[in-house]
């Protein structure tokens, strides 16, 4: 991995608001996700998952997005800063997308374990007109792409701020492709 793999910025809201403010550190809680966050906790708290089963476990612990894709958006037009897609951790030089299941970051002092892609929702076209099919669209192979990013379980407690290394660990062969989760 690229020795620049960083944390860009931080972010965590009480509340199901569409975007998080920057903070200057978030806890993340091994188990649970990110202290103070809407999405915090064993069990989903999407609100359309809660509706259809509150037992599941909780597989979007931890949202994380690559800050290449703000420079993609801006070169289409589109001005997004961080946390304004509704991540907790923008990261750059960490080939997110690519990452198979169950990688393991290493972010700060906490560990992150990738579950899956966000599956993002209608709310992003509510946020800029447009924006949607420029991180949901169909290949030319006719293949799903998704590009809002990946989810994540906390293995290990621990604080992470801007400026913080990543590390990544691949688990072992075979390595299964991220999907939506």
């Amino acid at each position: 991995m690229s020795e620049s793999a960083r944390v860009v910025a931080v972010h965590v809201s009480p509340q199901h608001s569409f975007s998080k403010p920057d903070v200057t550190e978030i806890e993340l809680h091994e188990g649970r996700g990110v202290v103070g966050d809407a999405h915090y906790g064993v069990t989903v708290k999407h609100r359309s998952r809660v509706r259809r089963d509150p037992s599941q476990p909780n597989l979007r612990q931890v949202h994380l997005m690559h800050a290449e894709l703000f420079d993609e958006l801006a070169a289409a037009g589109h001005h997004v800063e961080p946390g304004q897609l509704g991540e907790n951790v923008t990261t750059r030089g960490v080939p997110l997308l690519e990452l198979p299941v169950g990688t393991r970051l290493t972010i700060g002092d906490a560990v992150v374990t990738v579950t899956g892609l966000r599956n993002p929702c209608q709310q992003i076209n509510d946020f800029q007109d447009g924006l949607m099919k420029r991180l949901v669209f169909t290949d030319d192979d006719g293949e799903v792409v998704r590009l809002a990013g990946v989810m994540g379980i906390v293995s290990r407690s621990g604080s992470v701020r801007p400026g913080d290394a990543i590390d990544v660990e691949l688990p072992a062969e075979p390595h299964f492709p991220l999907s939506p989760v």
